[in-house]
């Protein structure tokens, strides 16, 4: 822990307002949840909204709360804090360090999930409120009085229009429960399901990224070696440790290209388990939303697509590629560029990605290790 203490203050700084603004989307859309939503016009005939009011949602709100918000934390900060910084890594590494490459990777694991998890509420709740959709059990929350709903007709003259061809207003619902009636207008998009996938998509993400759960690819590269290099690199692939080699291989007299079906493998099958289990989760709580008759159709895919998206670039913002990332997340800003760079400067990083000044990695006094931080690859 005491390694923090190299951590400039105008960086972590930076990084404390990063929460913040996460924050502060999240509490935009929580307000977004308070506004009265647009009550559109429907129809008092329409079957697409004449289904039953079911008092007992499969998934409750808190339910979904669990499901989407802590169990991903509570997952990616159990496999931070367990499994990195991993076997990359030598043995002598000091402890101080491995406990900062812990931390950071906790750090970007929960800012990904809050930035998916806060747009994703951000946009679910502002549509909902614009676009005013009836819900599918719209006509059993309003209570209409077939008397009198000519009176509430809009468009034309109510006494002249056949029902079949009415639109009325809410004001022709007996409802006395406004929170109630006002929920019946909050149909698009699905605010179940794109919080659902929002949070597991992105731990299904984030487990494929630490566990090397994906399908295998070629390696774009070859290299010239000579006989002894060639069975290093040999060995590289069985350790899982190629990248070592790709960069920095010697040039020789004997050119070499490594066999195709030698350049990947599938994982272990078991580790599939784990993305079917996050994926199937957020696909029942969209398909309860169906049953339950609280959404429509297109309002259950708009919204899952909506929570995938933006799970996958909130992943991606702090996240190296899953094919090529090893596992690792994006290291931090350079301390010039903290707060931005402008016009003009290419990137957040000074070229090295690393954290602190170059003597609070030599104050490390690990050689290797410093090499990895200031490559960007711990």
């Amino acid at each position: 822990m005491a390694s923090l203490t190299h951590t400039p203050k105008r960086l972590a700084l930076s990084y404390v307002v990063d929460w913040i603004v996460i924050i502060g989307i999240a509490a935009v859309g929580a307000g977004f949840w308070k506004v009265t939503p647009n009550h559109r016009p429907f129809s008092p005939v329409d079957p697409d909204i004449s289904f039953p009011y079911v008092e007992h949602e499969k998934i409750s709100t808190g339910l979904l709360v669990t499901i989407a918000l802590v169990i991903p934390a509570l997952v990616t900060a159990f496999v931070t804090l367990v499994f990195t910084p991993g076997p990359g890594v030598s043995r002598g590494t000091p402890k101080s360090l491995m406990w900062r490459m812990k931390l950071w990777e906790w750090n970007t694991a929960w800012m990904g999930l809050a930035l998916a998890l806060a747009t994703t509420f951000f946009f679910t709740e502002g549509l909902k409120n614009v676009i005013g959709r009836p819900r599918p059990d719209l006509l059993s929350r309003c209570n209409l009085d077939p008397a009198t709903v000519q009176q509430y007709a809009l468009g034309g003259e109510g006494s002249q229009l056949p029902l079949w061809n009415l639109l009325v207003s809410s004001t022709a619902c007996r409802q006395p429960n406004a929170s109630k009636l006002n929920d019946g207008f909050a149909s698009f998009p699905s605010g179940h399901s794109s919080f659902s996938w929002a949070g597991m998509f992105y731990l299904t993400l984030f487990l494929c990224s630490k566990f090397s759960v994906t399908i295998p690819y070629l390696l774009p590269y070859t290299f010239e070696s000579s006989t002894q290099d060639a069975k290093r690199y040999d060995q590289g692939l069985i350790d899982g440790d190629s990248d070592n080699f790709k960069n920095d291989a010697p040039a020789s007299t004997k050119s070499r290209s490594v066999p195709l079906r030698k350049q990947a493998a599938a994982p272990p099958t078991y580790l599939l388990i784990l993305p079917l289990i996050c994926i199937s989760i957020p696909a029942y709580v969209a398909s309860t939303r169906f049953s339950d008759f609280r959404h429509h159709g297109f309002d259950i895919i708009f919204g899952s697509l909506m929570g995938t998206v933006i799970s996958y670039i909130g992943f991606r913002m702090y996240h190296l590629p899953i094919r090529r990332g090893a596992g690792w997340s994006w290291g931090p800003r350079s301390v010039s560029k903290a707060w931005g760079i402008g016009v003009g400067p290419q990137g957040y990083t000074d070229g090295n990605g690393a954290m602190t000044k170059k003597r609070d990695l030599e104050a490390a006094n690990e050689p290797r290790n410093s090499a990895l931080v200031s490559s960007g690859e711990v």
